[in-house]
């Protein structure tokens, strides 16, 4: 830790930080360890990426460097970037990234992106959105704040997820207009939904031990694991589906790596008509939709 060890001397430079800790990284197998490290240069010094690239020979201060020493070596131990600075980027807003809680991935802008195009000229209309096993509210919050006569609900088993979605749709504006519920998928509910959209646990429990550590040792294995192929999960919210569905409606559903056309299959069992598949920016098959057939 000789690297981290030498950010807290007061005479440390902006730029000297930055590399000093993004060797570090790349030493520990993080990948895009200088991305990284600036992340944590900038949280822990307090200014913009604009203002390290005008005076990257400005001194860092004692303060700065223990907050920096602090995050890298959390880093090093491969906690997430979003876990130590408590926030993720996603969509449009910035959500607080809360312990026990599935901390949302880019990879999930996905499904927001098929949902508004499958709701096409609707998105101006009051529609109902279901959002099974919510986490962090991050999927709610995308969708409001892109239809916004919309009204959600969030459902989730887990109480920390609960309560982190409800502080998220607080923090963006959007608490008047979605209710957070705890419980088993839609068990407790009765009413039919314009659009249902899901980021179930889908891992296959025999591959959880050979995750990345940012995900293995952070995210809670009961937003991970989809059973022994992954697709169980799948299997009940595909059951519930036809139930709740309004005429016309649709259900968007995150997919785990080859998975999409399994689930589309799983969705025509149960009476849902296809309604496309949208790739992620690593051109995996991630986001599945059907349609009710009215």
């Amino acid at each position: 830790m000789t690297q981290i060890a030498a950010l807290a001397l007061e005479d440390a430079t902006r730029a000297a930080a930055l590399d000093a800790v993004a060797a570090l990284l790349a030493r520990c197998g993080v990948e895009d360890a200088r991305r990284d490290a600036r992340a944590l240069l900038l949280a822990a010094g307090g200014f913009t990426a604009a203002e390290l690239l005008l005076d990257p020979a400005a001194k860092l201060g004692a303060a700065a460097c223990a907050r920096l020493r602090d995050y890298a070596q959390r880093r090093a131990a491969r906690e997430p970037v979003s876990r130590i600075l408590g926030e993720r980027g996603f969509w449009t807003q910035d959500l607080l990234v809360a312990p026990r809680v599935l901390d949302p991935r880019p990879d999930t802008e996905t499904l927001i992106e098929l949902s508004l195009e499958l709701m096409g000229e609707r998105r101006r209309e009051p529609l109902r959105i279901l959002d099974l096993g919510v986490g962090s509210g991050a999927i709610l919050c995308a969708l409001l704040a892109e239809l916004p006569e919309a009204g959600a609900i969030g459902v989730d088993l887990s109480a920390a997820a609960c309560a982190a979605a409800a502080v998220n749709l607080s923090r963006c504006g959007f608490a008047r207009r979605a209710s957070i519920l705890r419980g088993r998928w839609a068990d407790a509910l009765a009413a039919r939904f314009d659009l249902i959209v899901s980021n179930p646990p889908y891992i296959a429990s025999g591959e959880l031990d050979g995750l990345e550590p940012e995900v293995r040792l952070h995210d809670p294995r009961l937003a991970l694991d989809g059973g022994a192929d992954g697709l169980d999960c799948y299997r009940e919210i595909a059951e519930q589906l036809p139930r709740l569905l309004a005429p016309s409606g649709a259900a968007v559903l995150e997919a785990g790596d080859g998975q999409a056309r399994s689930l589309v299959a799983l969705l025509a069992e149960k009476g849902l008509a296809p309604a496309g598949i949208r790739k992620d920016a690593g051109g995996r098959e991630r986001a599945v939709a059907a349609r009710r057939r009215d």
